[in-house]
């Protein structure tokens, strides 16, 4: 039973996917069903963990939109999920960033890596 499972679960991954970390500022494009209509919305945002494993990894990123934080969570592999574009890496030291929920302005700001 469990490597038929598993047989499901690795015909759903997806090829490739975009080397992202915690405290990177992505955009997600993600796809929205409007009654019949299908349109793609653009998600910019601070990652602030990433969680789990094989096909069911999910990550999660936080934007503040008119002054309200608004987090999302998506499966990495969904196909809902129709691309994934890295904005900036941020330099973190934490697996988890959920001390960013309390900061407002600049004091939520990750530092970003100078290459």
């Amino acid at each position: 039973m469990n490597d038929i499972i598993r047989s499901i679960e690795e015909a759903q991954l997806k090829k490739e996917i975009v080397d992202f970390r915690v405290g990177d500022t992505i955009k997600v494009y993600g796809r929205i069903k409007e009654g019949n209509r299908e349109r793609i919305q653009v998600f910019e945002g601070v990652v602030l963990k990433r969680q789990g494993g094989s096909s069911r990894e999910t990550f999660t990123v936080r934007k503040t939109s008119n002054g309200i934080g608004v987090e999302k969570t998506w499966p990495l592999h969904s196909p809902n999920v129709e691309k994934i574009e890295v904005v900036r890496r941020g330099k973190v030291r934490r697996a988890k960033l959920h001390y960013l929920r309390e900061r407002v302005g600049k004091a939520a700001k990750v530092k970003a890596v100078v290459r």
